[in-house]
């Protein structure tokens, strides 16, 4: 493939580039996938109603969140161990993201450290925790960010435990991947990927590794010990303690109703966002655009919101910005340029997005983002009954 005209050429060609297992990991989501499937779907549902005879020649695209001005209402979301997709892992995601003026998050359980990261971007980064069972674990991130002048910290709040992911099940996906027979075989339509695992950086969860002490120091053993030490117990009191020690842009992930929308606001969350895990966590959850008008009208905006979850077109982001959110994080979009071709296949994902924004904001004879109204969408109701 020469051309990637949107999000699935990427998609397509990742799935050539990167061994089944990789895919799968990358692409998978929890049990019978319901909720993934689900999140793309809800988009369907909503049909764009625009204005004609407006002067669109030029149009605004930028907004402002967490203290980040944007060129586009998105960001790059936080995703984990990158450099599983492409030997040149989050480095190149933070490059591909600074060149552009894009906001990228850091995963906690990334493969790139929260300094090397920073240093590798130009522009605003932001940080995506959990909080430990280890306490010193999560106040060290805090401390580091704070050095490294992240610009703002996203608390993810529903993992309390892991998915049940079965496509990595069923592929015996570990981290690192081991060589086995089925990835010797694999290794014959996949050279490429595996000499740079064999002979490129090692793959490590580099913002914890230190913290790991037993005798085999191996990244399975590292998962084991990662899934043990997310702690299911957390509340909101102590989420309000993070959100005070850290004393910048602090946003709650993994807000699906009004009332815990309303608790960050309690606690005094700068955002929050609306997210599903992109169906990872639990299965049958709602999407994230089918929660966003009521949790919009309920914060008016006295919060921040952002949404994730589904998003593979602009016009998902127009559909968003119109339904009430200020900005949108995408994942799997930037995961599968990344697979597909590194960084430049992060900017394509990136550069596809923004040329959708802007189009369908010239289509929709909005000269500015901020002209999006809740009038220019609308549910359709036969689509609707046909996806139901």
């Amino acid at each position: 493939m020469s051309k990637y005209y949107n999000i699935d050429d990427l998609r397509l060609l990742a799935k050539r580039r990167v061994p089944q297992a990789v895919f799968d990991y990358a692409d998978g989501a929890a049990e019978d996938e319901l909720t993934k499937k689900n999140n793309r779907n809800a988009y369907r549902k909503w049909k764009l109603i625009p204005d004609a005879l407006i002067d669109v020649a030029d149009v605004d695209t930028e907004t402002e969140v967490l203290g980040t001005k944007m060129p586009y209402p998105f960001a790059l979301g936080p995703t984990a161990i990158s450099y599983l997709f492409h030997h040149s892992g989050e480095p190149a995601v933070a490059r591909a993201a600074s060149k552009r003026n894009f906001p990228s998050t850091l995963s906690s359980i990334a493969s790139t450290n929260i300094e090397d990261y920073a240093d590798a971007s130009d522009g605003s980064v932001w940080y995506q925790m959990y909080v430990w069972k280890n306490r010193e674990i999560s106040y060290d991130f805090i401390k580091r960010c704070k050095e490294k002048k992240y610009k703002a910290i996203m608390l993810t709040v529903d993992v309390p435990v892991g998915g049940k992911r079965e496509r990595d099940l069923r592929s015996g996906m570990t981290v690192p991947p081991r060589l086995t027979l089925a990835s010797i075989i694999d290794a014959a339509f996949h050279p490429t990927w595996w000499w740079n695992f064999i002979f490129g950086p090692k793959i490590k969860f580099a913002n914890v590794k230190e913290r790991f002490t037993g005798k085999k120091k191996n990244l399975s053993n590292i998962m084991t010990y990662m899934n043990q030490q997310f702690d299911p117990s957390v509340t909101w009191e102590e989420a309000k303690e993070i959100a005070s020690m850290w004393g910048g842009p602090f946003a709650i992930k993994g807000v699906m109703n009004s009332a815990d929308a309303e608790r960050a606001i309690e606690i005094g969350a700068s955002a929050i966002v609306i997210s599903n895990h992109g169906g990872r966590q639990l299965d049958s959850a709602a999407a994230p655009i089918d929660v966003l008008p009521g949790i919009a009208k309920s914060v008016d905006k006295r919060v921040e919101i952002l949404i994730d979850g589904g998003i593979r077109r602009g016009s998902d982001i127009i559909k968003a910005i119109a339904l009430g959110a200020d900005a949108c994080l995408i994942g799997r979009p930037w995961v599968y340029g990344l697979a597909a071709k590194g960084e430049e296949g992060v900017g394509i994902a990136i550069d596809v997005l923004a040329s959708e924004v802007k189009r369908n904001l010239q289509l929709l004879g909005c000269q500015s983002i901020r002209d999006l109204k809740r009038e220019h969408i609308a549910l359709d109701r036969e689509l609707l009954d046909e996806i139901e």
